[in-house]
């Protein structure tokens, strides 16, 4: 008769390992949740693959244990848990909770010592018990009946220890894994061990005595000299480490068989991954949902209706006359191409509760069966007259993706309304807005068309998605109040970045390919530079090489380590400048090689062979804080002020037919909605009188005369000035400034002393955010902070931050968004051929002729000076040059 089977798992290992394992995801209300995903997708292969009958999740509860009694250095090498993947600790319980799944943690005790136990009392009840772990100290459990199934490769792949395998691996019994940890220590734990025993080491000793007492019985017996003074002087040492390693398996905890039964309720479980956005887990939760005899709340699907495929004029006409009656239309176009050569290929339309689909360029689409057609010019027909539909000014349009339909040259007139734009309005932190994602949150009921969809399919499905979700979305964006945003702000930014994006920027070609030939020669000349100061050839690439010479063979200070050995990123090789030449000459050989991947060798990738110019895409929907960013290339991380950065901007030219390029950049915009927003007298006063910020800020702060103010406090000024804007900690700011925590504490609290406006602002953000649940910028835009409430510390943590900056960056976005729409218009309401190019940040750049110079100066100076009023002035600082490195 088989044995029922019990499983136990490792919470703490498998959460922690399932986060490393996973790139960070979150919920659309912004809460992290990878190392849920990971262990819910872990979860379900364990109960499809092993169907256990009782299942428990064992968790630590607290850092201090009756370990930390015996020994208080226990697990003190430890790094701080990220806030990350802390906050995913409180999920994990409710997880358990939806799962019908005991969660045990008890104080004073790690979930080791609870897997130990359980396990052994089911092996005692008659069950077959397994530890689900990413931890090797469980494998002292490891025993007829009770095996270790343990995660090798992130979660996905186990390896399943019994008493076999663990010898065939160690040589030994599992038990004398305690004696191995009491030779060998454990660094992950900070278990001591005897100096200069590794596992070699220890598995020899414990294969001729057995156990650390017997070798301790036995010193005089071992060979080496070394060795037997390092056991000699270190037993206490070794019998104290062997009790550390010791898994305790009588904890307080009973083996309730009936309790520890998986009790799963359908329609938690359904909620809870539908409100963390883990949809992918809905369809592999079914089987544990019936199989449990609890059935998912039900929910009446939608009947998504027949689709028509407009194929005649006259078919054609009674579309638009529907659509006309209706007086909306929900559409989505399908295109092919790229920026600035983008085409309709068909339009998935709904009306008044029906789908339609029309072909716009058949030899294009799905039906290749259209080449052979007698006449396609009935097509032409069709869809001239459709798309009337879109210049009627009294028809609504709902579409999606607004900014392609301007490239592929479609004509809207009257109201519009971009899902994908207000989808990112409603919910800022979302890394999607398609419509299928869109649909999955308003309308979560409505069928979803399967992945063989063929087009005609898919984009009327979309369209009739739009019909069911525009009118919820539409009104939650005017109850949230930001409907003016998106109409003043959004709306009109889109025809902006569309003309941007189809302007493109000028790439000298030439110089292109002789700067990369250049830069790659600085490149072989650095890596041999490093590769002499370190004394011997080898890959400067590999991290496990580079840590090698840098920390074994030039002895320098180890600041951390990762899994596979030395860490060597950027933060360790920042804090390592000045202890050796070669740190300088790898960080500049690490900027020379990424630029050259992402810069040189990609944009020549990416010029567009009929324009000769670099089409970037600016996003409008990825920033939480409003901000856009760029991609393909990105634009807007050229280091500014590093001779690198400039050489790569000295490629960067006027077209044929314009003269210059010229930059417009807001002077300290952030700071000076700072003034604003916190009133604060020293800021104004200073901004006012047109003060040097930074050394205003000096002069209060380390109580000088501004006169006296020396380049090192301005610029630690400014480090304060800037990390308050983005909520900066004072070990952020120790960092940045390379002092200690303390003095960066006391930079902050003297800050605020002599800034009472800035505190005063800061608490109220934060208190106000408490209350509302979000926080919004001076024009309405809306940023949900659900777990500002959270008893989570580091959750709350996290959203308390969030709520100090967003308010800052997110008016500083809007201001420049709104100066863009008011510049674009003046410059072609002038009717000037200079056009607006690039938007980084704070900074737009243009192509001028030179006829236009002082004309479009002066519509900049108005346009963004003038663009709002604040408390304090807005400012600008115009540079014209013959590429983008001079114009900076």
């Amino acid at each position: 008769m088989l044995k029922k089977k019990f499983f136990v798992l490792d919470g703490s290992s498998l959460l922690y390992r399932a986060f490393y394992a996973l790139p960070l995801l979150e919920s659309a209300s912004g809460e992290f949740t990878n190392a849920i995903y990971g262990f819910s997708n872990m979860l379900v292969k364990l109960l499809s693959e092993w169907q256990p009958d009782a299942l428990v999740i064992a968790f630590d509860k607290g850092k201090k244990t009756f370990r930390n009694e015996m020994f208080a250095e226990y697990k003190g090498t430890r790094k701080p848990t990220p806030p990350e993947l802390l906050s995913q600790i409180p999920l994990l319980h409710e997880m358990a909770e939806v799962w019908g799944i005991s969660l045990i943690e008890l104080a004073g005790y790690e979930a080791d010592d609870i897997i130990g136990t359980l396990a052994n009392k089911a092996v005692d009840n008659g069950y077959e018990a397994y530890a689900v772990t990413g931890d090797k100290d469980a494998l002292q459990l490891v025993k007829p009946d009770l095996k270790v199934l343990f995660t090798k490769k992130g979660i996905s792949e186990l390896k399943v220890y019994d008493v076999a395998a663990f010898q065939e691996e160690y040589g030994l019994d599992p038990i004398q894994l305690i004696d191995m940890k009491g030779l060998m220590g454990d660094t992950s734990d900070n278990i001591p061990g005897v100096p200069g025993v590794g596992p070699k080491t220890a598995i020899k000793l414990l294969s001729a005595y057995g156990s650390v007492e017997e070798v301790l019985l036995h010193i005089e017996e071992i060979a080496g000299k070394k060795l037997q003074e390092n056991i000699r002087d270190n037993q206490q040492q070794a019998i104290l480490s062997k009790k550390l390693a010791t898994i305790c398996t009588d904890v307080p905890v009973d083996f309730d068989a009936d309790k520890f039964k998986i009790n799963t309720v359908g329609s938690e479980l359904t909620r809870f991954y539908t409100r963390y956005n883990i949809r992918s887990m809905l369809k592999a939760i079914q089987p544990f949902i019936s199989a449990e005899g609890a059935e998912a709340a039900p929910v009446d699907q939608i009947v998504v209706p027949e689709l028509r495929k407009i194929a005649t004029v006259d078919e054609a006409r009674q579309l638009v006359q529907k659509c006309q009656t209706a007086g909306r239309v929900y559409a989505v176009a399908q295109f092919t191409g790229q920026v600035p050569q983008l085409e309709l290929l068909g339009m998935g339309v709904s009306v008044a509760g029906e789908r339609y689909f029309v072909d716009i360029a058949p030899d294009l689409a799905e039906d290749m069966t259209s080449l052979f057609a007698e006449d396609n010019s009935v097509d032409k027909q069709v869809w001239e007259t459709v798309k009337t539909v879109f210049a009627d000014g009294s028809i609504s349009k709902y579409i999606h993706n607004l900014k392609s339909c301007c490239h592929a040259g479609l004509v809207l007139q009257g109201p519009i309304f971009d899902m994908e734009l207000i989808g990112y309005l409603l919910n800022p932190v979302s890394s999607k807005y398609d419509v299928a994602e869109l649909a999955s949150q308003y309308e979560p009921s409505l069928p979803v068309p399967g992945k063989d969809a063929v087009a005609s399919e898919l984009y009327s499905w979309q369209a009739f998605a739009l019909s069911q979700i525009g009118g919820k979305m539409q009104e939650l964006l005017d109850k949230k109040g930001l409907t003016r945003l998106y109409n003043e702000v959004e709306l009109p930014l889109v025809e902006v970045l569309a003309s941007m994006e189809a302007n493109g920027i000028f790439v000298n070609s030439r110089n292109l390919r002789e700067q990369a030939i250049k830069v790659a020669g600085t490149i072989e000349d650095l890596e041999r530079d490093i590769c002499d100061l370190a004394g011997q050839e080898f890959n400067v690439n590999s991290p496990k090489q580079l840590g090698e010479v840098l920390f074994e063979k030039l002895g320098l200070p180890v600041l951390k380590k990762t899994k596979t050995g030395y860490s060597t990123n950027a933060e360790v090789l920042e804090q390592l400048r000045g202890a050796h030449p070669v740190i300088d000459k790898i960080l500049s050989y690490r900027i020379w090689t990424k630029l050259k991947s992402t810069y040189l060798d990609g944009i020549s990738q990416l010029i567009n062979s009929r324009t000769g110019r670099v089409h970037t895409s600016f996003n409008q929907t990825v920033t939480a804080t409003g901000r856009l960013s760029s991609s393909d290339p990105n634009l807007q991380n050229i280091p500014v002020r590093r001779e690198e950065g400039k050489k790569i901007r000295q490629l960067f030219e006027p077209g044929p037919g314009y003269d210059y390029l010229l930059s417009a950049d807001y002077s300290q915009i952030e700071l000076r909605v700072l003034a604003d927003m916190s009133e604060d007298k020293s800021f104004i006063k200073a901004f006012n009188e047109n003060e040097d910020i930074h050394a205003r800020t000096a002069a209060e702060v380390f109580g000088v005369d501004i006169s006296e103010v020396t380049p090192q406090l301005r610029r630690s000024a400014k480090a304060v000035n800037f990390g308050i804007v983005y909520g900066i900690s004072d070990y952020g700011l120790s960092q940045d400034l390379k002092i200690t925590r303390k003095e960066a504490a006391g930079y902050i609290e003297s800050y605020f002393e002599k800034c009472p406006g800035v505190k005063a602002f800061i608490d109220k953000t934060v208190a106000e955010a408490h209350t509302n649940g979000y926080v919004q910028t001076l024009f309405g835009r809306r940023r949900d902070l659900p777990a500002i409430n959270s008893s989570n510390y580091n959750q709350r943590m996290l959203a308390e931050r969030m709520a100090m900056n967003t308010p800052i960056q997110g008016t500083a976005a809007d201001i420049i968004k709104l100066a863009m729409i008011r510049a674009y218009r003046m410059i072609r309401e002038a009717g000037l051929k200079s056009r607006i190019l690039l938007q980084v940040h704070d900074e737009l750049v243009l192509e001028v002729v030179e006829s236009e110079l002082e004309t479009v100066k002066d519509i900049l100076k108005e346009a963004m000076e003038q663009v709002v009023h604040l408390k304090v002035p807005l400012s600008i600082d115009i540079n014209v040059g013959k590429n983008w490195a001079e114009a900076k």
